[in-house]
């Protein structure tokens, strides 16, 4: 089963965005960037009676209605050979999938894949997801 459309990253700007911008953990074999979302109805003017602790619970009420996003970049330094490199993508996506119930909604991930990471099975990737996330805060660890 492959992960949902709505759950894909796949615009060049959103990677540039994440990239510019973006948090970075790294371990082993994979390098996580992830930001925020901002869904536009935030950046909307409030009214002059709000206050800001109720734009606060807005922004958190919003960006946890927008399903956290993943993005894979592996590039042709980890193998030549697009079959591994794909391989790799599907593990990585399945590993993701594994993951999403625990992971809190509204990020914008980019997972990017070292070289030596051939040699990685599934739950070595889940793994290395899962410690990621966490030390990231955009999963809770337990």
């Amino acid at each position: 089963m492959a992960l949902p459309k709505h759950y894909r990253l796949r615009k060049r700007q959103d990677f540039s965005a994440i990239y510019r911008s973006g948090l970075r953990q790294s371990t082993v074999h994979l390098t996580l960037r992830a930001l925020r979302q901002i869904s536009p109805q935030s950046l909307a003017p409030l009214s002059r009676s709000s206050t800001s602790h109720q734009s606060a619970e807005r922004f958190t009420e919003e960006s946890s209605l927008r399903p956290t996003q993943l993005g894979i970049s592996i590039s042709q330094k980890v193998s030549k050979r697009a079959v591994v490199r794909n391989r790799i993508k599907r593990r990585l996506r399945a590993a993701f999938r594994a993951l999403l119930p625990q992971i809190l909604s509204g990020w914008q991930i980019v997972i990017v894949v070292k070289p030596g990471a051939t040699q990685c099975d599934y739950e070595q990737f889940l793994q290395e997801l899962k410690q990621l996330l966490i030390k990231a805060e955009v999963m809770h660890g337990g």
